[in-house]
């Protein structure tokens, strides 16, 4: 789309860039999810090496908590770089502290939390933008699309100012500017009508002409990334009920407390509802209860949640988040069935399972990844990752068909995103071809002449630079990093987040 209505002339300043930078189609990580890609875009490693594998950490106990950015375990760029400004950043709560700014993005429970650093910056963008939000609240908006590309639109004008403000803290005193606008992500989400898109893009190309003017003052590069692509959807395939379909995972039989609330209709999505009716949230339960407690009585209430409602001394493999399969194999799982020497035949009879899932056309509908292949550094990681070819969306929801209907989610993301640079060392006009994710900070600490870590996956995009640069005639520098742990364990209320991350289909 951005190539499209730069050519006609819709985004002049993305057409700019383009004219007088380096551009090219940019790969994602797999799954193409942002808590995967942004900490490899900040970080050069794929997410076996980083840690981060989907929204929630999946424990040997079948629970699962919120990532956090202490689980990031390679050091991003803003470690790497000083002074650094770090602007609504996913994956980045809680704030750590380094030598500049930081106002935490995506994953962020609330403003009411630390979410800056320093913590007086929490002060300052309560005087100069006083509804800030980390987000917005997605359910409310599902069936309100008019309301909600205003709400998009009010929440990118203070994104802006947020980005305003960080650039005055900054002064001339700053190496890196690290600064995300999730508006399009969540508005492509729901919106998927080109009119509609081309005067949210409009907005975001007024920004990138401020942005443009900025780092001409500075004699400074400008990196453009996404963090994935995007594209219409129309059809969701429920991978759990593929799996229970043909034997390998088994619901919780309704029996005892469950059986009796069955038998009575009683399911957790009524309960909800009904609590919701006399003004008791799900927020408003979790903010009272103990988290270990509400997942003991969730687990009594029948329903068709990917966690709750499997039983795990039957079941040979289960998905979780965003299409991450794991077989219940008896040195991972505390209830394991699965003897750790059989693995292998599992993942191909499963890997055979899902790609027979395929439409009236015979077109196979499911792509398949070996775990071992994508995360080879780490054992803890996903046996398989299950993801739609495009146009169709995997769900871990345990739903009684294999296919349902899109809802109110239009779009979803895509593998291939776009990166587009230009600065004084970029080479106006050049085509990249083959870039990653991985690849955009190898590039970028290269290019001010910083070493690249020896660990890093990605690697430097040498035909981004103007051949008389110096980082075009430059050999690559290679340092070892590590990053400094903490103990700190962030004790949160995350249910805000996991509502928001449900509004736009990221959860079930």
């Amino acid at each position: 789309m951005i190539e499209r209505w730069s050519d006609e002339g819709e985004l002049p300043n993305f057409a700019k860039l383009r004219e007088e930078g380096a551009s090219g189609p940019l790969e994602s990580t797999t799954p193409p999810t942002t808590p995967l890609a942004w900490p490899s875009i900040a970080t050069g490693v794929w997410p076996d090496k980083h840690g981060i594998y989907g929204f929630q950490n999946l424990s040997s106990e079948y629970s699962h908590e919120m990532y956090t950015s202490h689980d990031v375990k390679q050091p991003p760029l803003w470690e790497q770089i000083s002074p650094a400004h770090i602007g609504n950043v996913p994956m980045t709560y809680p704030a750590r502290e380094i030598d500049g700014t930081m106002v935490t993005g995506m994953m962020t429970p609330s403003t009411e939390r630390e979410f800056t650093h320093p913590p007086e910056l929490k002060d300052e963008i309560d005087r100069r933008i006083p509804d800030y939000e980390i987000s917005l609240e997605y359910p409310e908006y599902a069936d309100r699309l008019d309301d909600f590309e205003t709400a998009v639109s009010e929440m990118l004008a203070d994104r802006r100012e947020l980005m305003r403000l960080q650039m005055d803290n900054a002064g001339d005193d700053w190496r890196l500017f690290f600064f995300v606008y999730t508006a399009p992500d969540r508005f492509q989400h729901l919106i998927w009508d080109m009119d509609r898109l081309l005067e949210h893009y409009r907005s975001l190309d007024d920004v990138l002409g401020e942005v443009m003017s900025y780092t001409d003052r500075h004699d400074a590069d400008l990196y453009v990334v996404s963090d994935h692509g995007f594209g219409e959807i129309e059809q969701l395939v429920y991978v759990n009920h593929i799996l229970e379909r043909e034997g390998y995972l088994f619901r919780r039989e309704d029996e005892g407390t469950r059986g009796a609330l069955a038998s009575l209709g009683i399911s957790r999505d009524r309960i909800r509802d009904a609590l919701q009716r006399v003004g008791i949230s799900e927020e408003v339960l979790v903010s009272k209860l103990p988290r270990r407690l509400l997942d003991t009585v969730a687990e009594q209430i029948p329903g068709d949640h990917a966690l709750y409602d499997v039983d795990y001394e039957r079941t040979v493999a289960f998905v979780h988040d965003a299409g991450n399969c794991y077989i219940n194999d008896t040195a991972r799982f505390d209830n394991g069935v699965v003897d750790p020497e059989d693995v292998t035949e599992i993942k191909t009879e499963l890997a055979a399972v899902f790609e027979s899932v395929t439409d009236s056309e015979g077109r196979q509908l499911l792509q398949v990844y070996d775990g071992e292949e994508l995360f080879p550094t780490d054992e803890s990681s996903p046996d398989l990752i299950v993801n739609g070819i495009d146009g169709y969306e995997s769900r871990n929801a345990i739903a009684d068909e294999p296919f349902g209907d899109t809802g109110t989610y239009a779009a979803s993301h895509r593998s291939t995103g776009i990166v587009l640079c230009r600065g004084p060392s970029i080479d106006a006009g050049a085509t990249l071809r083959g870039a990653r994710v991985v690849d955009v900070a190898p590039t970028l600490l290269h290019g001010i002449g910083e070493p690249v870590p020896k660990n890093a996956d990605g690697r430097v995009l040498f035909d981004a630079f103007d051949e008389e640069a110096t980082p075009a005639t430059t050999k690559v520098r290679r340092s070892d990093v590590s990053r400094l742990e903490t103990d700190d364990d962030v004790d949160e209320d995350f249910d805000d987040v996991e509502d928001r991350l449900k509004g736009l289909g990221y959860m079930e």
